[in-house]
């Protein structure tokens, strides 16, 4: 067994990954920006902020671990393009903290990247496609790949895409809150003009889980197996539930104004994942949604 450093581990897939890793029974060591929001989650935890690189390096020199998965990282598309400084911080510099950190002590970082490095004009993409970002998050999380291979002597890229789950790990997802909008009888518009890989947190915690044991090198693309447009994969979420398909209205990306370009005709080939991993393979959406399914009625158990 292993001793494994999560960062983000209050996030969506962190929070998930920091429970399977436990159960499988390796040493698990947590950290995230304020305390523990992940309910009774098992290993140690650590509180630590992202961009405070003296503070990061001594989570890591004090953990010693044999493998670093970075699930953390500024997520807001939006934010980033108003915070640039932030985004860089966030997911660059901090990568940069990680790997010297995993060099000093030989340890193997497994860093989670995005399908957003890629400019979303001929998806979807194989791990050997040469990325294009578009807006500051896609260059900032690009620069972080980037450092990585530059800086970190033993290192895996792990890139996922629209990842969702229930319950929403203190905010909303895109499945979260497609589902709790369609349960409340709310009509939500929905893109049918861009194409993504939906991928679910506990398939993409398992793989990121059987990578770090393995040690895998190079690139993997941690996604669900299909790639779809959002209006479809809403109404298959409508379809599963039982819940009105009517409410999902189609919109067009194009005629949205947003402070950040997003990927049009994105989504991640995963073929290649699938032929490197044994025990955890990329879900299919309709077996993802099964899956999705069964979280919201353990959470929704008495």
């Amino acid at each position: 067994m292993a001793r494994i450093l999560v960062t983000g581990a209050n996030g969506l897939v962190g929070s998930r990954l920091v429970r399977l890793l436990a159960t499988k029974g390796h040493q698990v060591v947590g950290t995230g920006r304020g305390e523990r929001r992940s309910g009774q989650a098992p290993g140690a935890y650590v509180t630590a902020d992202l961009t405070d690189s003296i503070a990061l390096a001594k989570v890591v020199e004090e953990a010693t671990p044999d493998v670093i998965i970075n699930c953390a990282a500024m997520t807001d598309v939006d934010g980033c393009e108003r915070d640039r400084a932030g985004a860089w911080a966030a997911n660059v510099n901090a990568v940069a903290t990680l790997c010297h950190a995993a060099n000093s002590l030989g340890a193997h970082l497994v860093h989670v990247s995005t399908d957003y490095v890629f400019d979303g004009d001929a998806g979807p993409y194989d791990v050997g496609a040469i990325p294009n970002p578009r807006g500051v998050y896609a260059e900032s999380k690009y620069a972080g790949e980037l450092a990585v291979r530059a800086l970190a002597n033993s290192w895996c890229i792990a890139r996922t895409a629209v990842v969702f789950g229930w319950p929403a790990a203190g905010k909303n997802n895109f499945g979260s809150w497609v589902l709790s909008s369609l349960r409340d009888g709310k009509q939500i518009k929905l893109f049918d003009d861009q194409w993504v890989s939906p991928s679910l947190a506990l398939n993409v915690a398992a793989m990121l889980a059987e990578i770090a044991e393995k040690k895998l090198n190079g690139i993997v693309h941690t996604s669900g197996a299909d790639v779809v447009d959002r209006v479809t994969y809403g109404k298959a979420v409508a379809k599963l539930f039982g819940f009105d398909e009517g409410l999902i209205v189609a919109s067009h990306m194009k005629d949205v104004k947003l402070a950040s370009p997003r990927p049009v005709k994105s989504g991640l080939n995963v073929t290649q994942t699938a032929a490197r991993l044994t025990d955890a393979k990329p879900l299919s959406l309709s077996d993802a949604l099964t899956q999705f399914k069964r979280e919201y009625e353990q959470e929704a158990a008495p």
